[in-house]
């Protein structure tokens, strides 16, 4: 059964431009340099782990990400965290790029997409890239207004670190 997505441009954050009528997230950070440090932030990326590593909630047990996973991260402790069912609108893993996006679905404090995508370029050099769009879809995030924006990019940033640092981890566990 296909999943109850939350807005219409499923899959969105594959292909440009990315649809009208919300915010637009755009991060990239590099992640190292060579082959093994690109497969390693790919199993990473593709295995939740850099979720985790970002001080994401997944649940244990979640499977790999591939089309139709259901998943809801949290983030925050205690009272503070917010969480929000999501499911994977596509994922990918080529010779030279490797990821995945995630959904809202109905019950998440948003409304759009995030992908997180892994690349190695010629030169050997490893960058992961979130793409987002989003629009607030509840009262609290509505409230919020200015500072979600500020949140989602402080939130890729720090994926990207977290996955620099598993990525290397990975590496030298090999």
């Amino acid at each position: 059964m296909a999943p109850r997505f939350t807005y219409p441009e499923v899959g969105a954050t594959g292909r440009e431009p990315l649809p009208g009528g919300y915010s637009h997230l755009r991060v990239s950070t590099p992640t190292g340099h060579g082959r093994a440090v690109f497969e390693a932030a790919a199993d990473a990326v593709l295995t939740w782990g850099m979720h985790r590593a970002a001080g994401v909630r997944i649940a244990d047990g979640t499977p790999p990400a591939a089309y139709g996973v259901t998943v809801t991260p949290g983030v925050g402790i205690g009272p503070l965290r917010i969480s929000g069912p999501c499911a994977v609108a596509w994922a990918l893993r080529e010779e030279r790029r490797a990821g995945f996006a995630y959904g809202t679905l109905p019950g998440h404090p948003e409304t759009g997409e995030e992908a997180f995508v892994v690349t190695i370029d010629d030169a050997g050099d490893v960058t992961l890239t979130v793409t987002a769009f989003s629009r607030p879809a509840r009262w609290f995030t509505k409230a919020a207004g200015p500072l979600v924006p500020l949140f989602q990019r402080a939130y890729a940033r720090g994926c990207g670190r977290a996955l620099r640092e598993e990525a290397a981890r990975r590496t030298i566990r090999g």
